[in-house]
């Protein structure tokens, strides 16, 4: 008897014995995981495959940063997987140099670690994501290997935060309001250091930044935007901390089936960007731009970054005739900017013949002009001219041939009011026809660029922000400015240049009082990053300011070498170095009601002379003083003030 009680239990532990490893052999075949990681291994993707679904996982020095969250595309109208593991690939290095004329940093070089994860659906179609991670952060994207048509009906990627995170997110505007019904536009301010369970019925607009425990940010945004995708936004339920990407309105087009992502063949997808660290690792980080394709330009050689004079922002549509321009023509060349921006209604107003002559002399004054368009469409009820000259391909070569043979540099064009694939074709086909021109660009009313100046360097600026222009409007604004401005730098501006059209230094002609001080609107012709930077400020306002505030506008470079991140906060103040040569300007911005002082070890720039141009005793006067290069400096910033340091 005891014999026998014996063999049952030894079987029956057997058979549990077994059970646990068929049990472990199931789970193991239901999940796997594998992953990649940053050169210096602070930062870890982990991609993860459990029943039918691909998930994903980010560490910063080992602290959960990104928590499980949903990858995946439907490539058909119905639900999307259920996904199986194929394979991944051996991680490989990534190295690129690259030049950019727009940005923070001139010369960039990038290095990251690579690695494809392959998969595939219940049917045998596959999907592939591609990860690159960088000691900044994080880039992937999918791609779609096919030999027929592909189409994309909905992107399941998620980004799901702790509740705890907090949130800086601007709302996206909702598709055919606002004027003429030319949103969205990117225009609007920024809900700052909201619980990141906070929802917008239109979902968030890209760069969105995320703050968590220990001075951890996270900044999303997406880059290597094509015609063959559509550009998307984030979305999150109410009370939910997962935000997905989304796609469109349905009205945000420019064709019939022009809304999602379709390509004759195989398909990539933009890359979502994920940049990760100390705010000083975000505001130096060039990860938008380096996750970019390269420069399709063989000859950079007409790409000339500079400022601009620009006559509508401060006494708008009346403006716009022959002898106005001529006398912004002649503000330009004596503050020895590039360019002077001719704003809507210029054909009628003036038109081509005097324009020309425009052009001429300002060519004797070593200043090129540039020309604003409509980009009209049915989707753009707008009346401002020129417009209907860019639709087609042959009327938009035999438009920019025409602009050439003028001699004009380059052109401005306005109201686009849609993120549908074929906008974004629209966006790219002006690009390709205007290198092919030699002619700059300026996209106003406008998407976000999403890299497209490092693939199209002749993009010198966007809009895509509520810029100076709704100061001008209304008071409200003008009142917010300083706070609006000094979110600006740590989101919409971090990677792409921002056509703010900044630096009022006098006073705005019209019923709204500014709010700030001149040195803070100073300040802010360094901070904002813009290849042609479009200053708002008269030939009369210019003439009231010292003549060292002047002398300063003259001589701030067109394009900077390298940054440093300082100190500051967003939607608080920010204080930043720029470099440019052998020259440094720094430069604070504070955007409270509360006075701020800031200390700089000046020594650290290893210059022989400073500078500073400070707040003076009321908000329109300034003061300047020179420091020792070699001592800590102490500065204050009285409520919306500011202040600019030069080293040399």
């Amino acid at each position: 008897m005891q014999h026998n009680y014996l063999y049952r239990t030894l079987v029956s532990i057997r058979l549990r014995l077994t059970s646990i490893v068929i049990l472990l052999a199931t789970i193991a075949s239901n999940a796997q995981s594998s992953g990649i990681s940053s050169p210096d291994n602070k930062i870890s993707v982990v991609v993860q495959t459990s029943d039918g679904k691909i998930t994903w996982q980010v560490s910063h020095n080992n602290r959960l940063v990104i928590r499980p969250s949903l990858l995946g595309l439907a490539t058909t109208e119905g639900p999307a997987g259920p996904w199986r593991f194929d394979s991944s690939s051996a991680v490989t290095a990534v190295s690129e140099n690259y030049e950019l004329f727009t940005g923070k940093k001139s010369q960039i070089s990038y290095k990251a670690n690579r690695r494809t994860f392959y998969y595939s659906d219940a049917s045998g179609k596959p999907l592939h994501i591609i990860y690159q991670v960088s000691n900044d952060g994080i880039g992937f994207r999918y791609f779609v290997p096919a030999h027929d048509t592909v189409r994309v009906f909905d992107e399941q990627t998620t980004f799901n935060f702790d509740t705890a995170t907090r949130a800086f997110l601007q709302p996206m505007q909702a598709a055919k309001t606002g004027f003429e019904s030319t949103n969205p536009a990117y225009e609007e301010n920024y809900r700052q250091n909201i619980p990141v369970t906070s929802a917008s019925p239109t979902g968030w607009a890209y760069p969105a930044l995320f703050k968590q425990k220990e001075d951890i940010w996270i900044l999303i945004s997406e880059a290597g935007l094509d015609g063959k995708y559509c550009a998307t936004r984030l979305k999150n339920e109410q009370q939910s901390p997962a935000f997905k990407i989304a796609f469109p309105d349905p009205r945000e087009i420019m064709e019939i089936d022009g809304l999602l992502p379709r390509s004759a063949g195989s398909l990539f997808s933009p890359w979502r960007v994920i940049t990760i660290g100390s705010l000083k690792n975000i505001m130096e980080s060039t990860l938008g731009t380096d996750l970019s394709p390269a420069s399709v330009l063989s000859d950079h050689r007409f790409v000339e970054p500079g400022k601009a004079s620009w006559s509508w922002i401060m006494s708008k549509d009346d403006s716009i005739v022959y002898s106005e321009q001529k006398r912004y023509i002649d503000f330009a060349a004596n503050m020895k900017w590039k360019y002077c921006l001719i704003d809507a209604n210029w054909d009628k107003n003036i038109g081509y013949d005097r324009i020309r002559e425009l052009a001429a002399y300002a060519g004797t004054k070593k200043v090129g002009l540039l020309l604003w368009y409509n980009s009209a469409g049915s989707w753009n009820t707008v009346k401002m001219t020129p417009k209907d000259k860019l639709l087609t391909p042959q009327s938009r070569r035999e438009e920019f041939t025409l602009l050439k043979g003028m001699g004009i540099k380059g052109i401005k064009v306005d109201f686009f009011g849609g993120d549908g694939r074929s906008v974004i074709q629209y966006y790219i086909d002006i690009l390709n026809d205007a290198a092919e021109a030699g002619l700059l660009v300026n996209f106003h009313g406008a998407t976000l660029p999403r890299g497209w100046s490092r693939t199209y360097p002749h993009l010198l600026t966007t809009e895509a922000v509520k810029g100076f222009e709704m100061i001008t409007f209304n008071q409200r604004d003008a009142d917010n400015e300083a706070n609006h401005a000094t979110m600006l730098p740590y989101t919409r501006n971090v990677f792409d240049p921002m056509d703010f059209t900044p630096t009022n230094l006098y006073k705005i002609q019209s019923h709204v009082q500014r709010k700030t001080t001149g040195a803070f609107e100073l300040a802010t012709s360094i901070i904002y990053l813009s290849g042609i930077q479009h200053i708002a400020e008269s030939p009369d306002g210019m003439s009231q300011v010292p003549l060292f505030v002047k002398q300063c506008m003259q001589q701030l470079p067109d394009r900077w070498d390298e940054v440093r991140f300082m100190e500051g906060y967003p939607g608080k103040y920010i204080v930043i170095a720029r470099r440019a040569g052998k020259k440094w300007y720094i430069a604070g911005i504070n955007g409270e009601n509360v006075p701020r002082k800031v200390q700089i070890d000046l020594s650290a720039f290893k210059s022989g002379k400073a500078t500073c141009i400070k707040d003076g005793r009321t908000k329109l006067d300034f003061t300047a003083e020179t420091l020792s290069p070699a001592s800590p400096a102490t500065v204050e910033m009285q409520a919306a003030g500011g202040f600019v340091i030069a080293l040399e």
